[in-house]
């Protein structure tokens, strides 16, 4: 190709953006001079993707949950189709958010311009004949995890299993010694990681019972640590003035820790883990750090997906596993009470069981996923 590779990439929200940023990593190491424009956050254009819009408007989580924004929603995508109609890439990846970029791989499909999903629909967990809607806006699917595959090879959609990029990144053993002191915390304190999601209706309904539940552990567990990771300044801010109402003198003494990103180390620098349910479930588990999963939907979200939702876990160990490693509380159960009941025993339980299949599970993601992407994208241009 003698003038620039150009390739189209959509994330829509934090998890999306590491993958991506990777993806995009491993092919600017093969055309260093490519063209790479879409819509990202931090870690994509530290990567070298210019992004067009911002991608807090696509972060919004749940059936009922998306209604409110939609009309922003919209006018991005159209403003978006728009663009790359105009200006057509040679492949368009969509990462994860199959809402937004399944309907964006569709339109440019329909006009010639090849597509790549990155990140399976959980067509295995729900709505099974999604998958003809992803064979018509896909030339390929790009998983993360191995028992995709025998979904993908009933309808003979293409599909590459690639792994996951955290598995490639994080250590099969990390440093929790080297995690506490980048974090400031105490080397022999008890210390429990509290992550209450990254989106902002996933804060303003965890949050509160988060904090909870830390009063309550405290009680019971007077020299613990607590670390809080904001995944953005966004929520950072709004973490901090919570807390300040909230938790004012546990900041002030430093027992509570606030700190911006960092979400890995604080994983790695905790004892245990209390994390909303989302791919930190998955991060938790490479972390090799035993966890405590919680989850509420709107109540009509929840109904819907009660209906709908098939698979037996809904956290990504228990699923991956095909078995309940780790607790995982959904809607009323997700109380402080309740929750402290299942943190307190895991600060003081034998876990090496847990974390030799934490490290069992870690291996099998292992597998170079930014670079078997970058095959796997690159192979779909030349095609």
């Amino acid at each position: 190709m003698s003038r620039p590779l150009r390739i189209g990439i959509v994330a829509g929200e934090p998890s999306g953006d590491v993958l991506a940023a990777g993806l995009i990593a491993a092919l600017k190491r093969r055309y260093p001079d490519a063209i790479i424009e879409g819509i990202g956050g931090d870690h994509m254009q530290a990567a070298g993707c210019h992004s067009l819009f911002d991608m807090e408007t696509l972060s919004v989580m749940g059936l009922v949950e998306v209604l409110s924004h939609l009309p922003s929603i919209l006018k991005v995508k159209k403003q978006l189709v728009a663009h790359f109609i105009a200006n057509p890439p040679d492949v368009f990846v969509g990462v994860d958010a199959p809402d937004f970029n399944l309907r964006v791989e569709k339109e440019l499909k329909a006009h010639g311009i090849k597509t790549v999903h990155y990140v399976s629909p959980t067509v295995w967990a729900w709505r099974e004949k999604r998958i003809h809607k992803i064979a018509a806006a896909t030339n390929r699917v790009l998983g993360l995890f191995p028992f995709e595959q025998q979904v993908y090879d009933k309808y003979q959609v293409p599909y590459r299993f690639v792994g996951h990029t955290m598995a490639d990144l994080i250590p099969l053993q990390p440093d929790k010694l080297a995690a506490r002191q980048n974090l400031g915390l105490s080397e022999d304190k008890p210390v429990l990681a509290v992550l209450p999601g990254s989106r902002g209706g996933e804060l303003k309904v965890l949050l509160p019972v988060f904090v909870e539940t830390i009063h309550q552990l405290r009680a019971q567990l007077t020299d613990c640590e607590f670390v809080i990771p904001a995944a953005n300044q966004y929520r950072f801010d709004t973490i901090q003035a919570y807390l300040k109402e909230h938790a004012g003198e546990l900041l002030e003494n430093q027992t509570l820790h606030l700190v911006l990103g960092q979400a890995r180390d604080a994983m790695i620098a905790s004892d245990v883990i209390l994390l909303a349910s989302g791919t930190a479930t998955l991060e938790a588990m490479l972390c090799k750090r035993p966890m405590v999963a919680a989850y509420k939907l709107s109540a009509l979200t929840h109904k819907m997906m009660q209906r709908l939702y098939k698979a037996p876990y809904f956290t990504l160990p228990n699923l991956l596993a095909g078995e309940r490693l780790i607790p995982e509380l959904l809607q009323d159960d997700v109380e402080p009470e309740n929750l402290v009941a299942h943190l307190l025993p895991l600060f003081t339980s034998n876990n090496e069981a847990l974390l030799a299949r934490f490290t069992e599970l870690h291996l099998a993601l292992k597998q170079g996923a930014d670079e078997r992407a970058a095959d796997a994208v690159i192979e779909v241009v030349y095609e």
